[in-house]
């Protein structure tokens, strides 16, 4: 049986040409031909199924066979907030696993204490894309630019919003069980935040608090930045499945 080849194409139905950089992959790596067949993902819910209809220069071009709208694999919008680490490979590596175990979006907090105060993320960007190819997700995940922690905070104030800090003198709540909690509702945002190696200041957390954010702690073992990022993750998608 011949392995599907995925492929990220935005707004796939309205246009008949793979991307630059999914054409170069197609064309160079896998050598596909007119007649062969491929998937094409549009990010926002379906895979299509296409055929090759003409190959040339560095341009692949294809017609639509059939589509096939995916069943969400969770139901709440599940964002994780996060404060990116100085090694930029441990942000990557988060980003990359994060996508594989379901993710809607991906925001880079600058904090008080934070070691990196700047961050491309096109990088980013097509590591998500990779991954959401790799793990056949039809959704990607959106990666936002780098924003201010306070203004983050004003910024969202609906949905179920945590803080994930170590802060023994602030009372902390279980997230999982916060998450096994919280009622089940279509599109419902949660966002859980983690701050940098230092983690956030405790001006910060309670910053957040009296916003509206619930204090958690993501178990009894001291995480490192990137490994609390795919915890959070796996918290909220596990409670969805328990």
């Amino acid at each position: 049986m011949k392995e599907e080849r995925f492929f990220f194409v935005p707004q796939a139905s309205d246009v008949q040409e793979l991307p630059e950089e999914e054409a170069a992959h197609a064309l160079r790596v896998l050598r596909l031909k007119e007649g062969d067949g491929l998937v094409l993902i549009d990010g926002e819910g379906t895979f299509l199924q296409a055929t090759v209809s003409m190959v040339s220069g560095k341009h692949c071009f294809y017609v639509i066979e059939k589509r096939m709208p995916q069943l969400r694999q969770w139901v709440r919008h599940l964002h994780l907030a996060i404060a990116p680490t100085k090694m930029m490979e441990r942000m990557e590596w988060l980003a990359e696993k994060a996508t594989e175990v379901g993710l809607d979006e991906l925001s880079l907090l600058d904090c008080r204490f934070s070691e990196r105060r700047v961050v491309k993320t096109q990088r980013l960007e097509k590591i998500v894309v990779s991954a959401m190819k790799q793990s056949r997700k039809a959704w990607k995940p959106t990666v936002n630019a780098m924003q201010d922690f306070r203004s983050f905070v004003k910024q969202h104030n609906n949905g179920f919003r945590f803080i994930a800090h170590c802060y023994d003198e602030v009372p902390r709540r279980s997230l999982f069980a916060e998450l096994r909690q919280a009622s089940l509702s279509d599109d419902t945002e949660v966002i859980v935040m983690v701050g940098p190696e230092g983690d956030f200041s405790i001006d910060e957390v309670r910053m957040a608090i009296e916003a509206g954010f619930v204090s958690v702690d993501l178990g009894k073992s001291r995480l490192r930045t990137e490994t609390a990022g795919l915890a959070a993750v796996m918290m909220m998608q596990l409670s969805e499945q328990s």
